[in-house]
């Protein structure tokens, strides 16, 4: 099965129905299969802090929502998140590729890179880092952590996750 089908089945899998997304090359895959699932409106978003938006309309109409984005957007979304998100307690798994770290061939990621954990953890958003294809196996136990605290939560997924930036 692929990482792409595994995610998006264990989204499927934690009822989650509505899930908005910008555009990455390192999620496209994961992108294609949330479009492809019936069970899931897919909501494109033009900026992620939009998209976090559009996730709490979902959640105040009765969905489960999520997130698809890079981190090179946690600056812009830091006033949604914490007057939105966190100040009425919406849940929100938050898929994000995680630009800027060794090896990355694009010098404006970098400087995202360097501050996007320090961001979340001054914001108190528990955050997951998935380094090789395995850890994905905690992807369910996020989801179910997520919606039981009624907190966003962050899962980076760095390019030694989605095998790289095809220089190895």
């Amino acid at each position: 099965m692929s990482i792409d089908r595994k995610i998006v089945d264990d989204l499927v899998a934690n009822d989650i129905s509505f899930v908005t997304t910008v555009p990455c090359k390192q999620l496209a895959g994961v992108i294609e299969e949330v479009e492809a699932r019936d069970g899931i409106l897919h909501v494109p978003s033009n900026k992620e802090d939009e998209g976090m938006g559009l996730c709490a309309g979902a959640w105040m109409g009765g969905k489960r929502p999520a997130i698809i984005m890079q981190n090179t957007a946690i600056g812009v979304t830091i006033n949604t998140l914490a007057t939105l998100i966190q100040y009425y307690r919406m849940p929100l798994p938050m898929l994000i590729s995680y630009r800027g770290e060794l090896r990355e061939p694009v010098a404006c990621q970098v400087e995202m890179a360097v501050h996007t954990k320090a961001l979340l953890a001054q914001l108190n958003i528990p955050t997951y880092h998935f380094h090789t294809q395995s850890d994905a196996d905690e992807l369910d136990a996020i989801l179910k952590y997520t919606f039981m605290c009624n907190k966003p939560v962050a899962i980076l997924t760095d390019a030694s996750f989605w095998g790289g930036y095809g220089d190895q």
